[in-house]
């Protein structure tokens, strides 16, 4: 996968507005088709809106909650189109009952478990499920418990909703409930992916559940294979790799006039090269 191009200056929202017109009930109140939620999906859904103003179309792009805020502002029709790294859940579709929720996937991605070069060096390449979750729940404090150097551990999560979260709990703890998060002064939660490597390449011992296209070409950070297994394209097309994930697009209902417009441009030929710019896998890449 090629190195991602990065493009956000800011982890808790990013806007971009491109002239034109548009037409359905959430671009009527600002006159653009507005487009929310997953901070990795969101590069493309940019870079998309960029390519479509010579079209004459207004898009708005934003990243505010998270692939969950992306889905609940869909629900209360804020915007046109939720950006969401993880599939839909009962929760979203329990909390947004009036909703017909139209998922369109658009390529395939994979949270990893991000450590730091020195960690990595130190002689941690690889953490199994219960490694993972002993870390996160605090009870593997000093990386020299899993073979790594004479470092302390610092955990940066993400908060609640964010679709990479919702991966990792779900490769941890499968249908159960994830505990509170553990009473330490080196835990923190983090939102966005921007703010999580900024997070990681500036503490000494972090790690973080990262989209594994955010850490490519960056020479601080290294993904570990999760049971032995690598996020290579190949292990996250066939799902292999415990923590791949689908991405998409999500409207109420069908997709129809600018939203279709947007969409079908992302499922172009075109639109796919973006997934690829981005570090992503192609629906083609994954068999879709």
């Amino acid at each position: 996968m090629k190195r991602r191009t990065t493009y956000l200056t800011s982890t808790a929202l990013l806007v971009m507005s491109v002239a034109g017109c548009a037409g359905s009930k959430a671009e009527a109140g600002s006159g653009a088709l507005q487009v929310s939620g997953s901070t990795t999906v969101a590069p493309v859904a940019a870079d998309a809106a960029e390519v479509l103003k010579a079209d004459g179309l207004d898009i708005t792009v934003a990243t505010q909650g998270g692939s969950a805020g992306g889905i609940s502002q869909l629900g209360s029709g804020q915007i046109s189109i939720a950006m969401s790294s993880k599939p839909l859940a009962e929760e979203d579709k329990t909390a947004n009952r009036n909703a017909d929720f139209h998922p369109v996937q658009i390529g395939a991605d994979a949270v990893g478990v991000i450590v730091t070069k020195e960690v990595a060096d130190g002689g941690v390449k690889n953490l199994t499920k219960a490694q993972v979750r002993d870390l996160f729940e605090g009870k593997i404090t000093n990386w020299s418990e899993v073979g790594g150097p004479d470092l302390e551990v610092f955990v940066y999560d993400k908060e609640p909703g964010r679709g990479t979260r919702e991966v990792l709990d779900k490769y941890i703890y499968g249908d159960k409930k994830a505990p509170p998060p553990p009473k330490s002064n080196n835990f923190a939660i983090v939102g966005g992916n921007l703010e999580t490597r900024n997070k990681l390449e500036s503490t000494p011992g972090a790690v973080a559940p990262l989209s594994t296209s955010f850490v490519e070409g960056r020479d601080k950070l290294a993904a570990v294979a999760l049971d032995g297994i690598a996020a290579t394209p190949q292990n996250i097309a066939t799902s292999k790799y415990p923590m791949s994930r689908p991405l998409f697009l999500i409207t109420d209902g069908e997709p129809k006039g600018t939203s279709k417009t947007f969409i079908d441009y992302v499922l172009s030929a075109k639109g796919q090269a973006l997934m690829t710019k981005h570090g992503y896998l192609t629906l083609k890449q994954i068999g879709k």
